[in-house]
């Protein structure tokens, strides 16, 4: 297996994190270098979401500064799993082997040591896993812990604990860019290349610098695209759910008719009235699962591109050497 290694690092508005994270990036590179893990030719690839801040400019004066780094610009911002995924492909037609992470340098840098390792051992695919949350909130570690049980009941192949630090070979990235889906969820697409595969346990940090990019909002929707992405469960939920108020319905109906020939008819209002807010909650909610996937499938055949790169700063191998 080939040992030249690329890091991808989406970036949105990191300018606050970006010297430190290209600082700690270039001195994790140039010692697995002279331990000899990777080749020279391995470099940190910075990945411009369409930041509005001053993120492109210093990602051009990392590059202009020390050729181990290389930049990706897209035209415009197209969100963090895109811009991964747009950094993915161009390292893979240099790279043998790719890490993709965060800037915000709460992944711990060190175990890509150890990453490097279970791919030299013949893993296609090595999956960053936390090794605990006891730093995050209550509500986040609880919510985090339900939305990952939530996926695996409703059939989805993911890896518990793991968001997009990871390791992929050539081959693993070269099959992860095969996948045409325009609703991307990459922690929920990864595990259906296959491949050899493993894990890495390690604990994350706090964020160095600058302000999440992941507020609850933005967490809920990304939730929801995993979900109706990887599974049509709830559809299938939605089509038991109205059997079983049919059946309920005839029950309630066979009553109303014992009821009327025994002569005891009351009037109904309350149970009226809760029949007919249950049932209308009922069904817009399930008119509002049905309209996300219709929506899903408008944007697929719509096939409009992922992503669209402006420019690239990337020097040819022997430059680097």
């Amino acid at each position: 297996m080939g040992n030249i290694l690329y890091i991808v690092v989406p970036c949105f508005n990191e300018q606050e994190v970006l010297p430190e994270t290209g600082r700690r990036l270039s001195a994790k590179v140039e010692t697995l270098k002279s331990q000899g893990k990777i080749g020279a030719g391995s470099r940190i690839m910075f990945v411009n979401d369409g930041s509005n801040d001053a993120t492109w400019g210093m990602i051009q004066e990392l590059c202009e500064q020390n050729k181990i780094f290389a930049g990706v610009n897209l035209s415009r911002n197209r969100g963090h799993q895109n811009a991964l995924l747009a950094g993915i492909q161009t390292a893979s037609e240099h790279a043998d082997m790719i890490v993709s992470m965060d800037a915000d340098l709460q992944d711990d840098i060190n175990a890509i040591d150890a990453m490097i390792d279970a791919y030299h051992a013949g893993n296609d695919v090595v999956y960053g896993v936390r090794s605990s949350r006891q730093r995050d909130t209550f509500f986040k570690r609880n919510t985090a812990q339900f939305f990952y049980r939530l996926l695996k009941l409703l059939g989805a192949e993911i890896v518990y604990n793991h968001a997009d630090y990871r390791l992929l070979s050539r081959r693993a990235a070269k099959a992860l860019l095969s996948f045409d889906e325009v609703n991307l969820f990459l922690r929920g697409i990864v595990p259906m290349v296959g491949f050899r595969s493993t894990t890495v346990a390690y604990e994350r940090g706090e964020r160095f610098a600058g302000k999440s990019k992941y507020p609850l909002g933005k967490m809920l929707t990304f939730a929801l695209e995993g979900i109706t992405s990887l599974s049509i469960k709830p559809i299938r939920m939605i089509t038991m759910g109205g059997l079983l108020v049919c059946v309920i319905s005839l029950i309630m109906l066979i009553k109303a008719f014992v009821d009327y020939s025994l002569g005891n008819v009351v009037p109904g209002w309350t149970s009226i009235i809760i029949s007919i807010w249950v049932l209308g909650g009922l069904q817009l909610f399930a008119i509002g699962i049905i309209g996300e996937y219709i929506g899903k499938t408008y944007m697929e055949t719509k096939a409009r591109p992922k992503f669209i790169i402006e420019s690239i700063l990337l020097q040819e191998e022997s430059e680097v050497e």
